[in-house]
């Protein structure tokens, strides 16, 4: 199976980046939730800076997939194979 790793792990980026960025968009007037970060809406940044580095991922995780898909499968190692007999 040849994947690119950064496409599982951008689409959780990303997915993780969406919930936060709603939540803190829903929680933005909320000044008792955010008194400990100094009035930071810490859900809003965090989600759109793992927004932002799940969708960088997915992008070139896709562009790596292609190139991928393309190239065919390099050959089986014969001299593995035989090392069990």
């Amino acid at each position: 199976m040849r994947l690119d790793l950064r496409l599982p792990m951008g689409m959780m980026f990303t997915l993780t980046g969406m919930i936060l960025t709603v939540f803190g968009i829903k929680t933005n007037g909320d000044a008792e939730l955010y008194a400990k970060s100094l009035g930071i809406n810490a859900n809003l940044w965090w989600g759109l800076v793992l927004l932002a580095f799940g969708l960088v991922m997915v992008f070139t995780g896709e562009r790596r997939q292609h190139e991928l898909n393309e190239t065919p499968p390099p050959p089986p190692d014969k001299s593995k194979a035989r090392r069990g007999h």
